[in-house]
């Protein structure tokens, strides 16, 4: 680390102008300020100096006012990023980071939410094939529906687990859910298979809480509960076996799972419509509060 000598720092340089002593005070001043720069870098001997041989260590002053005006403090390079006067990030960093962050559409949980979609008009015409009451078109419709339930288990997981949650997964995930199980239903009862209450109370259910969702998003996300999870997984298991052409003791297994099915529809609803009241309570009672605060 080199030093300054004592002649530019002050004493009795005709250049300068000034007392000696006037030269002494920068030099101490530059010194006190190296020590503080120093001591915010981590070590105190960095920006230290010498009282009495008025040298200042270099790494710690910038500049010095001959005349004692001023002294600059700012080291170059030794004060962390994280702490009060360090470096700043370039500007645009952070946009930098998210779009590096930003998942890309074209990843596995946006292609199995595609390939669910892709399977609702397939799954239409393969219940509606010969009428619909030919066991094997049924047997594929059943496969189709499956599947698409399944990747319905699987998409979700993925983009959450590895960060591929995407503004359009955000939007097409739900439609996909909504549009292959509404399919199923529709298609269902217009065969005659399943009375159309069912279908009405459980599609209204669906569309119901999504734009419930949809409302009180301005206060926050309702998020799905244990109680939703098991009302999908019945819903799936009795229009699967509602699609499947079952004969004797099956056919009579699968309208008690419906029943069960019905009934989750309904309680879930409801839980889902109490959680969104208050949730709406609570936004307005903050924002009164963050209103009144300013107002104070």
């Amino acid at each position: 680390m080199t030093g300054v000598p004592a002649s530019a720092a002050g004493g009795t340089s005709s250049a300068s102008g000034a007392p000696a002593s006037a030269g002494s005070g920068a030099a101490s001043g530059g010194a006190s300020s190296g020590a503080m720069s120093g001591s915010v870098s981590g070590g105190a001997s960095s920006g230290g100096a010498s009282a009495g041989g008025g040298s200042v260590g270099s790494a710690s002053l910038d500049s010095a006012s001959v005349g004692g005006a001023s002294v600059g403090s700012a080291s170059s390079g030794v004060v962390e990023a994280g702490l009060p006067g360090g470096p700043r990030p370039a500007r645009g960093a952070k946009v930098v980071a998210a779009a590096v962050n930003q998942a890309s559409v074209w990843n596995i949980a946006n292609f199995l939410t595609m390939l669910r979609l892709l399977l609702v008009p397939g799954f239409v015409a393969l219940m509606l094939a010969d009428g619909g009451y030919d066991p094997a078109m049924r047997s594929f419709a059943w496969a189709a529906f499956a599947i698409a339930m399944i990747t319905d288990l699987f998409d979700g997981h993925l983009a959450r687990t590895y960060d591929l949650v995407t503004d359009f997964g955000k939007i097409a995930d739900p439609i996909a859910d909504k549009a292959i199980m509404g399919a199923a239903l529709i298609c269902l009862s217009s065969l005659g298979d399943l009375p159309w209450w069912v279908t009405v109370v459980i599609l209204g259910r669906e569309l119901g809480i999504t734009l419930l969702r949809f409302v009180v998003i301005r206060y926050g996300v309702i998020p799905a509960s244990r109680g939703g999870k098991l009302k999908t997984l019945i819903q799936g298991v009795a229009v699967g076996m509602y699609v499947l052409a079952l004969t004797g003791w099956l056919a009579t297994l699968r309208f008690w799972v419906m029943a069960a099915a019905v009934i989750l529809t309904v309680l879930t609803g409801l839980d889902y419509v109490r959680q969104a009241i208050v949730l709406r309570r609570q936004g307005i009672a903050e924002r009164r509060a963050a209103a009144e605060e300013t107002e104070a």
